[in-house]
């Protein structure tokens, strides 16, 4: 499989020609030149991870790909007004859309203070090999060939994003929700990140958008 980093949250997984976009959201440029989608994950409702311009792009290219999302998410696309079903998954469902198969884990979003609702967040492991666990420190039940971390969101420390991932302890590590975050910032962060995947044996990789790591 080829992962394809695009700015925040967003990937691409592409496999046979076919691909799986995951969280295309307010901080991701147009993914105009998308063809092939046999599905879309949304991991949560938040607009850093879905927008109703990306998922209306994607879907006037790919009328007949799948779109999945925990119930908030499907909540939030029902109230935006547009003619979009979202199959609604959580914690422990197991979804084929060939060639991926699609894993899910996890039920909520991490706190980022008392006063702000917890909404619903499911992660998805992809051929049991990707994970993505969105906004949310939620372990897979395995050892993963690839996690794209979470470096920058107003919910996490990055103490506790290394800690993340010495518990995952991947194959591969990529950094990514990251465009809260100064030039600086980002440096800061992959560099103590990729300390904790030192750590547990895990390779470090930063990918600009654009960039693809084959796995």
């Amino acid at each position: 499989m080829q992962v394809t980093k695009h700015e925040h949250a967003c990937l691409v997984i592409e496999k046979a020609g076919a691909r799986l976009v995951i969280d295309p959201g307010s901080y991701t440029l147009p993914l105009d030149d998308t063809t092939g989608v046999v599905g879309v994950v949304i991991t949560h409702e938040h607009g850093d991870h879905w927008t109703v311009e990306q998922i209306t792009r994607i879907l006037e290219r790919n009328p007949d790909a799948r779109i999945f999302g925990p119930a908030g998410v499907a909540t939030a696309i029902a109230h935006a007004a547009v003619e979009v079903v979202v199959e609604t998954v959580a914690h422990g469902d197991m979804i084929e859309v060939e060639p991926f198969t699609l894993e899910f884990f996890g039920s909520a979003h991490a706190v980022i203070h008392t006063s702000i609702p917890v909404v619903d967040n499911v992660g998805v492991l992809v051929n049991d090999s990707v994970y993505y666990p969105g906004d949310s420190y939620t372990l897979p039940d395995r050892r993963v060939e690839l996690l794209a971390a979470p470096i920058g969101a107003p919910w996490l420390k990055l103490g506790d994003v290394m800690d993340f991932v010495i518990a995952v302890a991947p194959k591969n590590t990529i950094p990514v929700h990251e465009m809260v975050l100064s030039v600086i910032g980002k440096d800061l962060a992959n560099r103590l990140v990729g300390m904790a995947a030192a750590q547990c044996g895990s390779e470090f990789t930063v990918l600009e958008p654009g960039e693809s790591l084959s796995t």
